[in-house]
């Protein structure tokens, strides 16, 4: 028996832009109609290769995190724990305020934007989020060069909060520089300059 007829679309590209519109808007911000119209295909063909919007957006904050949030996995690979929350603050500012990304954290926004309805995708953005502060205090209990009396697990919260201050900053319209020098701020004040 025949399959269904070839896709008329590149799935990866309609992904690329459903993350986008996503990000700019938020979950609950975004309709099915913004969706289709910014992928390029119709609802039907939404549902049969990407499922119902709960399912779409779960491939999406997949590829957010294998695409522009990368950078956070990437931080835990730098060699010394200074460096890792370094590269952490300065990849949040990159990230969310980029010139040619929307403003703000796709997983920030859907944490703080979801109504009941949209529990479920919260907890995912809540999971994903609670997974990387994990991985930083992982990483940092292994680190010989911060301060001594740091707890690790109160620090990686620390830079997870200062991560997502800049996002909301970010959201909210603060520039690049700005919140660069908020950031370097940031870094001095709970890890020294790193002499």
């Amino acid at each position: 028996m025949p399959g269904g007829r070839p896709r008329s679309f590149d799935a990866d590209t309609a992904l690329d832009r459903a993350l986008e519109v996503f990000w700019r808007h938020g979950y609950e911000g975004t309709s099915l109609a913004d969706l289709t119209a910014a992928m390029g295909i119709n609802k039907p063909s939404l549902y049969a290769a990407f499922g119902n919007k709960e399912e779409l957006f779960g491939k999406v904050l997949a590829r957010y995190l294998d695409g522009p949030g990368a950078y956070a996995a990437d931080a835990l690979n730098a060699s010394a724990g200074r460096e890792v929350v370094e590269r952490l603050i300065s990849g949040a500012v990159d990230l969310t305020a980029g010139e040619n990304t929307p403003q703000g954290c796709l997983c920030v926004k859907t944490v703080q934007a979801c109504g009941p309805d949209a529990h479920a995708v919260r907890e995912d953005a809540v999971t994903v989020r609670k997974a990387g502060e994990t991985a930083l205090r992982r990483r940092l209990e292994q680190a010989t060069d911060l301060p001594s009396g740091y707890e690790p697990a109160a620090l990686a919260a620390l830079v997870h909060t200062i991560s997502d201050g800049i996002a909301v900053q970010a959201a909210a319209g603060r520039s690049r520089d700005e919140l660069r020098q908020i950031g370097n701020l940031a870094l001095r004040t709970i890890i020294g300059d790193g002499t």
